[in-house]
């Protein structure tokens, strides 16, 4: 769906973090904004008893969600595109399914995704929508519901066509 992660009404958003977790541009600091200053507390926190070198890319960790609609956060890493080359496709897999781990931890039943990496990592969104979605399909998880919410009608576009609904 089109629309603002930031208010969806889900058990978990996915926030697209940086390896430090202490917010950020785009999503990241879109998340951090609306959801006020304990979940960068936690994020600290995080990084302070369990990642102190940073969270690695396409590994998962959750928060509180602070203001937001939704009960958690959960955070990942994707893979900067010109940095991972021909990792990137599965450091990107991984972040889907890692976070459907830990959605599953938390015993989240509704789970909502951005199109991670494909901001300022520059993950081409064409190439990321397919991986994004063989992910989760592929993905054992008790999530009953996963939602892409894409900034704009091309993202959408591209997820829809990933999807084979477009």
């Amino acid at each position: 769906m089109r629309g603002d992660l930031t208010e969806q009404r889900v058990d978990a958003v996915v926030n697209a973090a940086n390896r430090d977790l202490e917010g950020g541009g785009g999503v990241d600091g879109a998340i951090h904004r609306a959801g006020g200053p304990e979940i960068l507390e936690t994020c600290l926190e995080i990084r302070r008893t369990q990642y102190p070198g940073g969270l690695p890319t396409g590994r998962a960790v959750a928060t509180t969600a602070g203001r937001l609609p939704a009960r958690w956060v959960i955070h990942t890493v994707g893979p900067i595109y010109a940095v991972e080359g021909d990792d990137a496709a599965g450091l990107l897999a991984m972040c889907h399914t890692e976070s459907l781990r830990v959605a599953d931890e938390l015993g989240a039943r509704s789970v909502a995704f951005p199109a991670i990496s494909t901001g300022v990592y520059g993950y081409p969104i064409d190439e990321a929508a397919p991986v994004a979605v063989a992910a989760v399909r592929a993905a054992a998880t008790r999530v009953e519901l996963v939602r892409f919410v894409l900034f704009d009608d091309a993202a959408l576009g591209v997820f829809a066509r990933a999807l084979g609904t477009g």
